[in-house]
C-alpha cells in the first residue's frame, strides 16, 4: 500500500540538527504504514552520512543523494522521489510536533474545497539570547511564523514557510516544483521559491490554509543573530522579490523603471525614520526595510543572473 503522505527533509552539512529532525518524524502519532520519510542529502561534506546510517533500519525511511547543491534543487528531487499523495516539507534544523503529519492529513481531507497548500506555526528555538535590536517584525527572515491561534484561509499578501509546508504531489508535478534560481545556493541568502510557488497555486484557484496546530520548532543559531546577517538577508530578500518577476522573460525597461521609482519613493521616508526611531529595534527594522528596497531596485536594474549581489 502506498503511503498517504511523504515527509521530506533536505539536508546540507547539518549533522548537528539532522538527528533531532529525523527523530521527530519517527515519533509521529500517524501510523507508520500511512507515511514515509524521504531524506535528501544535498552534497553534504560533514558527517551527515554517518547520522543517516543510524536510521538505516527504519522500513518507511528512504535516502536520496542529490549532488547539485541548492535547497530548491533538493526539494524538487525529494518530491520527485515521493510516493505519498501529499508531500510535507520539514527543514533539517526544525523539529515537528508529534501530531504534525496527522494534522496535515486532517486539514487536507476536511477543508472544502480541498486546499492547494497547507502550512503552520514555526516557533523559534533560540540558541542564544534574542538581541534587543531584533524586532518581531523581522522574524520572517528567520522563517518564524505565528499568524493566528485559529485556522484561517490566507490572503494573497500572507505567506507560509516551506520549513513547515505541505501540498498535493500532483500540484508539485503540474507546477514543476520550486524555482531553482529562487533559493539558497552556497553562501547566498536568496529565497522566495515557496512564495512564487504559492502565487502559482493561487493563480490556479487553490487556497492556502494556515493551521496553528501544525507546529514545528525551528532552531535559530547564534550565527544568524548578528546585524550583519540580517542586513545581508534583507538585501537578498529584495533581490529575490525582484527576480520573482522574471519567470522566463524579462520585464521591459520602462516597466522596471516604474517599479524601481515606486520602491524608491516608498523607501525614502523610511530612511528618515531610520535615523529618528524611538528605539534600537525600530531603527534597525527600518534599516532592513531600506536595504530590502535597495536590493529590489538593484534586482530590477539587472537583466541577468543574480548569483551574487
Amino acid at each position: 500500500m502506498s503511503p498517504l503522505i511523504t515527509a521530506v527533509i533536505c539536508t546540507h552539512n547539518r549533522e548537528v540538527y539532522l538527528r533531532k529532525a529525523l527523530q521527530s518524524l519517527l515519533d509521529q502519532t500517524l501510523g507508520e504504514k500511512l507515511y514515509e520519510i524521504v531524506v535528501v542529502d544535498n552534497g553534504s561534506q560533514d558527517n551527515t552520512k554517518e547520522v543517516v546510517r543510524e536510521f538505516s533500519g527504519i522500513p518507511h525511511l528512504r535516502f536520496v543523494h542529490e549532488p547539485v547543491v541548492g535547497v530548491s534543487r533538493a526539494r524538487n528531487t525529494a518530491w520527485r522521489n515521493a510516493q505519498g499523495e501529499y508531500v510535507a516539507f520539514l527543514d533539517d534544523d526544525a523539529i515537528a510536533c508529534r501530531g504534525w503529519l496527522e494534522k496535515y492529513l486532517e486539514v487536507f481531507e476536511s477543508f472544502a474545497p480541498r486546499p492547494g497548500v497547507v502550512g503552520g506555526k514555526c516557533e523559534a528555538i533560540w540558541e542564544a539570547a534574542r538581541p534587543d535590536w531584533l524586532s518581531e517584525k523581522l522574524f520572517g527572515y528567520l522563517s518564524i511564523l505565528d499568524l493566528s491561534d485559529v485556522p484561517e484561509v490566507l490572503e494573497n499578501h500572507q505567506w507560509l514557510s516551506v520549513c513547515n509546508m505541505a501540498c498535493p504531489r500532483r500540484l508539485l508535478q503540474s507546477s514543476g516544483g520550486f524555482r531553482e534560481d529562487l533559493d539558497r545556493q552556497g553562501n547566498s541568502l536568496r529565497g522566495n521559491s515557496e512564495i512564487y510557488f504559492l502565487q502559482q497555486i493561487r493563480g490556479w484557484g487553490y487556497r492556502a490554509i494556515y493551521h496553528p496546530e501544525i507546529m514545528v520548532g525551528h532552531h535559530v543559531s547564534p550565527s544568524k543573530l548578528s546585524k550583519k546577517w540580517f542586513r545581508e538577508r534583507a538585501y537578498w530578500q529584495g533581490l529575490s522579490k525582484a527576480f520573482m518577476l522574471y519567470p522566463e522573460v524579462g520585464l521591459s525597461s520602462a516597466r522596471r523603471a516604474r517599479l524601481g521609482l515606486l520602491r524608491i519613493g516608498w523607501m525614502l521616508p523610511r530612511m528618515v525614520l531610520m535615523l529618528s526611531g524611538t528605539n534600537a529595534a525600530d531603527r534597525f527594522r527600518r534599516q532592513c526595510q531600506a536595504l530590502e528596497a535597495a536590493g529590489y531596485v538593484k534586482g530590477l536594474l539587472r537583466s541577468g543572473s543574480y548569483a551574487s549581489p
